[in-house]
């Protein structure tokens, strides 16, 4: 097996991280394989068994060419400044680069303690490594930028949290692992020269194209703060409540990072919070783009020594690029609202049928993933499925009355418009019932429910009448639900 590793990171930024070494599993064990995300980035693994594949990675035995280290940041965590977390549970083994030209970061997560780990034990659980596999390659298939999981590997050794679990190593595949929290680490300890460094780094190697702009640390200032807004647009789009959004876990590449105390909403309820430590809602998903808004200006905060040394007035400017995140952000918002909802034109009444949408569906209880799928239906003259959500059937009748002459006015093909809103409204998401039942199994030593969980939801828009009991919301005995940080 063979990765060709190219650290550009381990050397060209000495002074960024700590070198770390994996702790040796007891006894590693292959639960899953990504075959076709290793097939594209041309990692070799022919002739390469199972075991082999878990010993490289579950971090007992190191790959040829890789130089293992931890990232240090810090990061606003619910809203108070830790100004040293890092890499305690993370290692970086090593750089490749696709054969797009892409760079990726292939790291393990749970491989035991690093210099960062602050007392803890480095270490992860089964539950948490087969969620983060199972959720991100789920959100890979919807089109929603985020990291992606290679392996998830047993390490035959116990895992004490509030009860001793599996242990298990997750590989991640990221572009990078630069985050918001890395620029705090350097702007808080260090000063100017290493924020630039950073920030010239950050543009080589994700935003190459902004190395001749006047000032390109203002002008990565204002791409990042673009993919945010569009990110989080996504994440409403399906329901997705990131459950920890601090600038720790804002990673610059604008992918989706870390899925701690992550869920998808059933019914929609604009306050829904599913993590057990978020008690006053700070990541509720209706909040997730003020707190996007508010970890850009840390960004912003964390840039102003770069952008100010190019040009002092630019910091006059980075204000104005934060100050104009919430019209960026409804601008992608939108946009994201009108595809779901098959609208071909923007007008100027969209925040009324928006607004409007959302408080039939939170009056009505209403499930947030089938609705959308539902109303496609309607468009296609079958009123059974929306009738199926609604308390009664006329529960929504003004607000579809409005839609339905929004559709109209732009005299285009019903059935046209349906296939579109099916192509970007997922069928199937990770619900949070069958997630909960896939882990407990898999934790059982059966990783058959998850394996089956994992197939249908990589092909999220697909409809298969065999896969029909994972388009139906939760029983109602299920709940209320609760998820931990646990990676």
């Amino acid at each position: 097996m063979k990765l060709a590793f190219d650290n550009s990171f381990h050397d060209t930024m000495v002074g960024f991280y700590a070198p770390a070494h994996a702790a040796q599993p007891l006894a590693p064990k292959l639960l899953a394989f990504n075959h076709a995300l290793a097939a594209w980035l041309k990692i070799n693994i022919v002739g390469a068994s199972d075991e082999a594949i878990a010993r490289i990675f579950s971090g007992q035995k190191l790959p040829d060419g890789a130089n293992p280290l931890a990232f240090a940041y810090a990061g606003h965590q619910f809203g108070h400044f830790s100004p040293q977390l890092g890499d305690g549970r993370a290692l970086l083994l090593g750089e490749i680069v696709a054969p797009d030209g892409a760079r990726f970061d292939i790291q393990l997560k749970g491989s035991g303690p690093t210099p960062f780990s602050r007392n803890g034990d480095g270490k992860a659980a089964i539950g948490p490594v087969l969620r983060e596999y199972l959720v991100s390659e789920a959100m890979a298939a919807m089109g929603v930028p985020t990291t992606r999981s290679l392996a998830a590997v047993a390490t035959g050794d116990r895992v004490q949290r509030e009860r001793a679990h599996p242990g298990a190593v997750l590989t991640r595949v990221a572009s990078s692992h630069i985050r918001v929290g890395t620029f705090q680490f350097f702007a808080a300890h260090y000063g100017a020269d290493h924020v630039i460094r950073l920030s010239d780094y950050s543009i080589n190697r994700h935003f190459p194209d902004l190395a001749d702009a006047a000032n390109p640390h203002l002008a990565l200032l204002d791409r990042v703060i673009g993919l945010q807004c569009g990110l989080v647009a996504h994440w409403l789009g399906v329901g997705f409540i990131h459950g920890v959004m601090n600038t720790d876990n804002v990673a610059i590449s604008g992918e989706t990072l870390d899925y701690g105390p992550c869920a998808f909403m059933d019914r929609f309820a604009v306050n829904t919070v599913f993590s057990s430590i978020d008690v006053n809602g700070r990541y509720a998903y209706g909040r997730q783009p003020q707190i996007m808004h508010w970890n850009m200006a840390r960004f912003a905060e964390a840039l102003l020594p770069a952008i100010h040394a190019v040009d002092p007035a630019d910091v006059e400017q980075a204000k104005a690029i934060v100050a104009a995140v919430p019209e960026r952000f409804r601008e992608a918002w939108f946009a994201r609202m009108r595809a779901k909802l098959g609208l071909v034109v923007s007008d100027e009444a969209d925040a009324d049928l928006f607004d409007g949408l959302f408080d039939a569906l939170e009056r009505h209880s209403v499930d947030f993933t089938s609705f959308f799928r539902a109303l496609a239906m309607l468009l296609r003259g079958d009123d059974a499925p929306l009738s199926a959500l609604l308390p009664r059937r006329d529960g929504m009748a003004s607000w579809i009355d409005n839609w339905r002459k929004r559709i109209d006015l732009a005299k285009v093909d019903l059935m046209e418009r349906a296939a579109a809103m099916d192509a970007v409204n997922p069928l199937y998401i990770p619900r949070n019932h069958l997630v909960e039942a896939a882990l407990e199994a898999a934790e059982a030593g059966d990783m058959g429910p998850w394996r089956d969980l994992l197939e249908v939801v990589r092909h999220p828009f697909e409809s298969r009448d065999d896969w029909e009991v994972y388009a139906q919301p939760a029983p109602e005995t299920f709940g209320p639900y609760t998820t931990f940080c646990g990676t």
